[in-house]
């Protein structure tokens, strides 16, 4: 990957849990280009190279995804069953991580094959927390298959 790739796509509507995961990764250290989008059509540009992300490099994906559920325009299972649908990204790692604890949403995101279900925590703390760990395991710990090293 070259430097500008993007090392995580935090696809999340409430800018306050995008403000909180984008300064829980940075201040650990834990990725360096984060690209935020607050919604599910945007998401689905961004890893499409459509729309306004027209003419991206579409095989520059990022390390992982970190989707929530609830998003305007296209939800989160609409985009992860996008994710799936593509050769391209079906490989991309995805973590769902949403306030959502209706067993629906779980077992519906695991049929879709996301790579893990977190479910946000209410405190500060808990939830700075529980990113950090997100980001130590899937941009440092997980090894995954993309297509570029499967071609």
């Amino acid at each position: 990957m070259n430097s500008d790739t993007t090392e995580i796509l935090i696809v999340e509507d409430n800018p306050n849990d995008a403000q909180l995961t984008m300064r829980s990764l940075k201040k650990n250290n834990l990725a360096n280009k984060i690209m935020h989008v607050s919604n599910g059509q945007a998401a689905v540009d961004y890893l499409f190279g459509e729309g306004e992300y027209q003419g991206r490099n579409v095989l520059d994906q990022p390390k992982v995804v970190l989707l929530d559920l609830k998003l305007p325009k296209l939800n989160g299972l609409q985009v992860l069953a996008r994710i799936r649908g593509d050769a391209r990204t079906k490989m991309l790692p995805v973590v769902i991580l949403t306030s959502s604890q209706q067993e629906s949403d779980l077992i519906e995101s695991y049929k879709l094959g996301a790579n893990s279900y977190i479910v946000k925590p209410v405190e500060f703390e808990n939830f700075a927390k529980s990113v950090q760990e997100v980001g130590l395991y899937w941009l440092l710990l997980n090894k995954p298959a993309t297509p570029k090293n499967m071609l």
